[in-house]
């Protein structure tokens, strides 16, 4: 265990070694300077971290969306441990019991006859190899030409190479062109920024799944391999489709023997109410990814999991789908993983996340009506989000230049939160642990927060 420093010179050090030599998610080191250095958490209890000075914050973003059984289990720990000291790793060509009990835990749990799981390290690989397992289900079925993939604008699936360009534009990928071929972008289920003017969840669905189907017919049904859709779009802050579109979407699938990929790397796990959220419109996709809450983050692990009818298809030495990578199936991870699980289970966390979700949704509604910059409200269990915008009439959104989500941000530090805003808006994926006492503390400060960088806006 690294001793944690105690004195205010040694704390002083640590951070300014932090700022010579870590490259942090997304931080500006020279911002992160002259602030004095990052903040460093060296504990924590269900949704609260403590920070190396001391002070006490409530972790709003659950980590990046995935501490969802909370912080501070020593279970999990405990399991870890116990793996460790009984086999670490596993020789090539053998696996471990551990890793064997998640996959059936795994096919337990999910909906329908996903039953196959290949274990990765993180969602960026879940996703990645759930694109590459499509394409290569098409070519041994003989369908040479499949390779385009259908994803929605505004979605994010990962960092990698290949995944990285799902979703469409953004600043952050230009740096990385050329784009991988083969990206198609249908629009976004989104009904406070309905593509097509729907005005209604049920409208804006039927419309956006219809114009997915016309961009297959576009590009030619025998080109394309896979539609791959967060069901609940974190990225595009929470925006919950209307209950038409992924029944749709199965069909449209089915019709044009199109795969459909669901990524749950964030949904999965409690994260939205329901195990997964698939599940929430009752279709089977051909292949789900999951991440993050399978081991609730204590460790780096995620799967790629396949119906029968997928996996089938790779069955016998020939037709075997060729990847390796070092870290997948970890059995210290899947040990985590099958200890995080029992206790999402065993303390009914998938519940209580649709149940404090509710609360905490109809609690956003209520600051709504107080803050004219909160335009859109939305969201499923503990994956919820606030659009932000200048005038709701226009629902013109804010800029960069404007300094909002800066303010916004700094706001938070001072109530306490550790909760990051963008100019477009405000992401809630708490720990599914959380009390109604602990939802009342955060309203109460994104309350106070909205108040007074309205105020210094003038916006009234």
């Amino acid at each position: 265990m690294v001793e944690v420093p105690k004195l205010a010179e040694e704390i002083s050090e640590l951070r300014y070694s932090a700022l010579n030599h870590l490259w942090m998610h997304n931080r500006d080191w020279v911002k992160t300077g002259e602030d004095g250095g990052p903040d460093i958490v060296v504990d924590g209890d269900g949704i609260k971290v403590n920070d190396i000075n001391g002070k006490t914050w409530i972790d709003v973003n659950g980590g990046y969306g995935s501490v969802n059984s909370g912080y501070g289990r020593t279970e999990i720990a405990d399991a870890a441990r116990a793996q460790m000291e009984q086999i670490q790793y596993f020789p090539q060509g053998t696996t471990t019991a551990p890793l064997v009990k998640l996959a059936e835990k795994i096919a337990s749990l999910s909906p329908g006859d996903l039953q196959r799981s290949w274990p990765v390290s993180g969602g960026s690989e879940a996703n990645e190899t759930a694109l590459k397992i499509a394409k290569s289900y098409h070519k041994r079925l003989g369908n040479n030409g499949r390779y385009k993939i259908i994803s929605r604008k505004g979605s994010y699936h990962g960092a990698t190479g290949g995944v990285m360009w799902l979703g469409g534009g953004g600043s952050s990928r230009s740096d990385y062109e050329p784009t991988v071929p083969g990206m198609v972008y249908a629009p976004q289920p989104n009904r406070y920024r309905c593509e097509f003017g729907g005005q209604t969840d049920e409208e804006c669905a039927i419309l956006c799944a219809e114009a997915a189907e016309n961009l297959i017919l576009f590009h030619g049904p025998e080109t394309v391999a896979a539609f791959i859709g967060e069901p609940v779009s974190a990225s595009s802050l929470a925006a919950v489709p209307g209950d038409p579109y992924w029944p749709m979407i199965r069909d449209i699938c089915d019709k044009y023997g199109i795969l459909l990929i669901a990524d749950e790397v964030i949904t999965g796990f409690g994260r939205t109410g329901k195990m997964f959220a698939s599940e929430h419109w009752g279709i089977v996709p051909d292949i789900m990814t999951v991440a993050k809450g399978i081991t609730s983050s204590y460790l780096p692990l995620a799967a790629t999991v396949s119906t029968t009818r997928i996996s089938d298809v790779f069955a016998g030495e020939q037709n075997l789908f060729r990847q390796a990578l070092t870290f997948g199936g970890h059995p210290v991870c899947a040990a985590s993983a099958l200890a995080n699980i029992e206790i999402i289970e065993s303390e009914k966390l998938v519940d209580n996340s649709a149940r404090t979700g509710l609360y905490l949704l109809n609690k956003l509604k209520e600051l709504q009506e107080n803050h004219p910059i909160v335009g859109d409200v939305r969201g499923l269990g503990l994956l919820l989000g606030l659009e932000l915008v200048k005038n709701r009439d226009t629902k013109e959104s804010f800029t960069p230049k404007s300094g909002m989500s800066n303010r916004l941000n700094r706001e938070f530090r001072s109530n306490g939160l550790i909760l990051f805003a963008t100019d477009k808006g405000i992401s809630l994926s708490p720990p599914l642990c959380i009390k109604r006492s602990e939802v009342d503390f955060i309203i109460d400060g994104i309350h106070k927060s909205l108040g007074n960088v309205e105020k210094e806006l003038s916006i009234l």
